[in-house]
């Protein structure tokens, strides 16, 4: 396809009045850009940043992402403080603008991810050859949200838990690679057991399932991480440098202003 961009835009996205423009030109700005986002509203509640995408997504030291607007289950209501076009470390893939031929040279999506986070990995993965991710905050659209799988499908968990691993075998430092997977499993049955209190057993099955998963596929994962390693180029902005649920959970943390790093 001759092309110089890709929209990737879900079938539940209502778009705005030139929600192109502003993001083509701020592509065209700097080579280094790869990908961008525009600002994403929640379709039902207008006022309301959607939690797929936000204002842009970052993820914290153990591989938990969140956006501005956004911080685990706490959105906030949009009051224009997140109203700056700026650097962040994954745009969302309810609505994503990328460079054709960046998109080419990745590879696009890893179809072993299937709904979940494959732009997470595809936007690290072109950070750690030293590209840029960007919220654009001139262009506007309204997301439904959970038209694929509905919230409380178990499968959802599966796909969360998996995936969100699956983006750290791939992609994280090698130095810090086995010490956050470790903490990761630990924290990942803290969360079955949660799930088992609260009598949603079918969610606890399918975190061991998407660790038995990860370990199956262990050694074909961490080729593809050999595939596009580039340390002396990569770009690690937007990486929240401390535990982001201890912060959510016991600082109350909300915002994601509050943050303040």
């Amino acid at each position: 396809m001759d092309t110089d961009y890709f929209v990737l835009l879900n079938s539940d996205i209502e778009v705005t009045h030139r929600w192109i423009e502003p993001v083509i030109e701020l592509m065209e700005s700097n080579a280094m850009i790869a990908a961008a986002q525009p600002k994403l509203l929640d379709y039902h509640r207008k006022d309301k940043f959607e939690y797929a995408g936000g204002a842009g997504g970052y993820i914290d030291k153990f591989g938990y992402p969140f956006c501005r607007g956004r911080i685990f289950d706490c959105i906030e209501t949009d009051h224009g403080q997140y109203d700056d076009t700026r650097e962040v470390f994954w745009a969302s893939g309810a609505c994503l603008f990328i460079k054709a031929d960046i998109f080419r040279q990745f590879g696009g999506f890893d179809e072993d991810f299937f709904a979940h986070m494959e732009e997470i990995d595809l936007c690290w993965r072109m950070k750690r050859q030293g590209y840029k991710v960007y919220h654009c905050a001139q262009s506007l659209v309204y997301h439904v949200g959970g038209g694929t799988l509905a919230y409380a499908n178990p499968f959802k968990t599966y796909l969360n838990f998996r995936n969100s691993l699956l983006v750290l075998v791939k992609n994280l430092d090698s130095r810090d690679l086995a010490g956050v997977l470790i903490f990761r499993v630990v924290m990942d049955y803290v969360a079955s057991i949660k799930f088992l209190l609260s009598g949603r057993w079918r969610d606890a099955l399918m975190i061991a399932k998407a660790h038995f998963y990860v370990l199956a596929n262990l050694a074909s994962n961490m080729k593809k991480r050999r595939d596009f390693d580039a340390p002396h180029r990569k770009n690690e902005h937007g990486i929240y440098p401390k535990f982001l649920l201890f912060r959510y959970y016991f600082a109350k943390i909300k915002k994601f202003s509050d943050l303040k790093f």
